[in-house]
């Protein structure tokens, strides 16, 4: 498989899981209900059923953010055309995305206290950074080699 090829399939990876995590927001009380019929551990039901709760006193109104959440995620994932179509001109787009990975790390230790969001949720929100990060460290390396043949 060439550099070009693995690049290509990293990047097509990377965006299905951007835009899935991103559309799963549409859909969130739907699926908070959901989970919360599910035999989870004490300390992980008791905080879907805190989530649910908040979700279910929240005015319909308020759901239009998360609409524009998934809807982010999706253009986001757009962004990623360039680097499909050029990777070595277009690197900067992988640079950027590692960045914002990075990113999320601060943002889920400044604003999970702020929120009353669990520690160990924290850590899961951190997991989607350090998860996005690793196809992204690939993609830059394989476009690496391509810019240095």
């Amino acid at each position: 498989m060439t550099p070009l090829t693995r690049v290509r399939i990293w990047i097509v990876l990377f965006v299905i899981c951007l835009v899935l995590s991103g559309v799963t927001a549409f859909p969130l009380l739907a699926e908070v209900r959901w989970v919360s019929t599910l035999a989870l551990p004490e300390p992980l039901a008791d905080w879907i059923n805190e989530v649910k709760v908040a979700l279910e006193a929240t005015p319909p109104l308020m759901f239009y953010g998360t609409d524009w959440l998934a809807f982010a995620h999706i253009v986001i994932g757009l962004a990623f055309i360039g680097p499909y179509r050029d990777p070595v001109r277009n690197i900067w787009v992988i640079e950027w995305a590692m960045l914002c990975c990075v990113a999320i790390i601060p943002l889920a230790f400044i604003a999970g206290p702020i929120r009353g969001i669990p520690f160990w949720w924290q850590l899961i929100d951190i997991s989607f950074g350090i998860f996005g990060l690793i196809p992204l460290w690939i993609v830059r390396r394989e476009i690496l080699k391509l810019a240095n043949r």
